[in-house]
């Protein structure tokens, strides 16, 4: 079946690049294109488009604004097109938090005459045809702290020394989600989320003003702190965890091909935690996977599970994409499967919630 994508960019020139980069694909139709939000409704409506992809800094109706309107009344697979400066960033980040799929930047859409197509946008494109709206995201609260009274913890016994997690496809959403429950002084946290390098550094500030712990990009040789959320920085290396020796753990970003097609890679991450906990360890760590499309981190959660470590999978019916939880899952590595909601209180609450 061909996909049926609506451009949506009030720049002519980015509308005719866009174009362009999706017409040589046989199983990808470019059935509209328009100028402003206006113009995009009434396509919406009348063409029923299976992806769009919005540029967020258009004339009248900004990109945000009306993504958060197709998001509240017509749930529609959205890709945000936008710049790599710093307000570029910081809009994408917001945009998906509000429940877009995707985003790619202006940069990658290459304009030199005979340079190669990377192929990301048909491949982002494929990937968000995919996504299947169960219920309707709902936007999260202005990126500020939080003064609603931390949840009830767990006794310390009961909690997790390192927390790892991974997600791709409609992760960022569901990681706002995961971490508003996380206490200020949470275990140490390390986050793989698929995304464009580009935008890791909004994505991780987007974190650290909506939530109660420290959210910041990783960097090689950081020692693993409570209240502190470490987010993989970039496409060019795997985030690990490792051993300080008596100092206790650290992170490090190692160099090293893809895995499971993605660098960095949950399975590198989940794999790294379980070789440094060992045998006997094992119930120091916790393997949470979220929605995301394909297998990256069911073999390194099912490796985190051999030790003895929590592991827990988003269940079928929260996820944007049931892809790598279901593998995890069939795997036999997700011991726990949780509604997105419950996956945070089942952490920090002493009764954890029951298991789907």
């Amino acid at each position: 079946m061909t996909i049926q994508v609506l451009i949506v960019d009030d720049s002519p020139l980015m509308r005719a690049l866009l174009q362009h980069r999706l017409a040589r694909e046989s199983d990808i139709s470019v059935i509209g294109t328009a100028a402003d939000a206006a113009e995009a409704r009434t396509m919406i409506k009348a063409l029923n488009p299976d992806v769009v992809t919005l540029d967020i800094e258009m004339p009248g109706m900004d990109g945000l604004s009306f993504l958060e309107k197709i998001m509240q009344l017509r749930p529609t697979p959205v890709i945000l097109v936008s710049g790599a400066t710093e307000a570029g960033a910081s809009a994408t980040a917001r945009g998906l938090q509000l429940g877009a799929v995707g985003c790619i930047a202006k940069s990658q859409l290459r304009m030199t005459p005979g340079e190669e197509d990377d192929g990301a946008l048909p491949a982002m494109v494929r990937e968000a045809a995919r996504v299947r709206f169960i219920h309707t995201p709902a936007p999260p609260s202005a990126p500020v702290r939080p003064p609603a009274p931390e949840p009830a913890a767990a006794p310390s016994a009961a909690l997790p020394e390192v927390i790892v997690i991974g997600a791709s496809t409609g992760g960022v959403e569901a990681l706002h989600t995961v971490l508003a429950g996380f206490p200020a002084d949470c275990p140490p946290t390390l986050v793989v989320q698929h995304i464009n390098g580009c935008f890791a550094s909004a994505i991780a500030q987007s974190f650290d003003r909506a939530v109660r712990p420290r959210v910041m990009l990783a960097e090689s040789d950081m020692p693993l702190e409570r209240g502190t959320v470490l987010l993989a920085p970039g496409n060019d290396r795997h985030l690990q965890v490792a051993s300080a020796g008596t100092r206790g753990l650290r992170c490090v970003l190692r160099e090293g091909e893809p895995v499971t097609g993605h660098r960095p890679s949950v399975d590198r991450l989940f794999a790294s935690l379980a070789s440094t906990l060992g045998g006997g360890r094992g119930e120091r760590g916790l393997g949470i996977l979220l929605t995301g499309m394909g297998q990256d981190g069911a073999q390194g959660m099912a490796q985190l599970a051999s030790i003895g470590a929590r592991t827990i999978a988003q269940d079928q019916a929260s996820c944007v994409v049931f892809g790598m939880p279901r593998a995890a899952i069939e795997l036999g590595a997700a011991r726990e499967v949780l509604p997105l909601d419950r996956i945070a209180p089942a952490i920090f609450t002493p009764a954890r919630a029951a298991v789907s």
